[in-house]
């Protein structure tokens, strides 16, 4: 008659299935995969529900409330402008204009611009409001801002995802330092 326990028995049975198995050598372990982080899905609270394919105006002029606006330079490649479509460029300073005059906004995202460059920031968020408050029902900063980021400096924006405050903010990419 046995007496061991069953864990006992366990045990002895595991170390003399095992007995024969050699440790692997282990030469380091993989370098950790990077991924973004997952951008939020909007809730249909936050956000009134889009059309499927909304109006994108490349065009200065009559830009509407729920437009999205699209600007790349010439030779920027699809990727590129596909990865800041997605939100993919990690946002490295954020401008907030809501509320500003026409003039004061436009200094500050001077300012900010001037800044972010200098601090060899790649991709920003500005946010200009979706101009509902407007008495003509035109939006002023959101038309300003559509203007005012043509410069040299500036690769391309595109309006940001729901999560970022969709086509009421943009992804502004900026030119690498030389």
């Amino acid at each position: 008659m046995v007496s061991e326990d069953p864990d006992e028995q366990d045990r002895t049975l595991f170390r003399t299935s095992v007995k024969d198995v050699r440790r692997l050598r282990q030469r380091g372990s993989p370098p950790p995969r990077t991924r973004l982080p997952p951008t939020p899905r909007p809730r249909a609270r936050d956000e009134p529900r889009l059309p499927e394919e909304p109006r994108v105006r490349e065009s200065v002029a009559e830009t509407e409330i729920g437009d999205s606006l699209a600007f790349a330079r010439p030779g920027l490649q699809h990727g590129v402008m596909r990865r800041l479509r997605r939100g993919q460029f990690p946002l490295e300073a954020t401008l907030d204009l809501h509320g500003m005059t026409a003039a004061l906004a436009r200094r500050e995202l001077d300012v900010f611009l001037a800044r972010s460059l200098a601090a060899d920031a790649r991709c920003v968020l500005v946010i200009h409001g979706k101009g509902r408050s407007a008495p003509d029902r035109t939006p002023v900063l959101k038309s300003g801002v559509n203007t005012w980021l043509r410069r040299p400096e500036v690769l391309a924006f595109c309006s940001a995802r729901p999560g970022d405050g969709g086509t009421g903010a943009l992804y502004v990419l900026l030119r690498k330092p030389r």
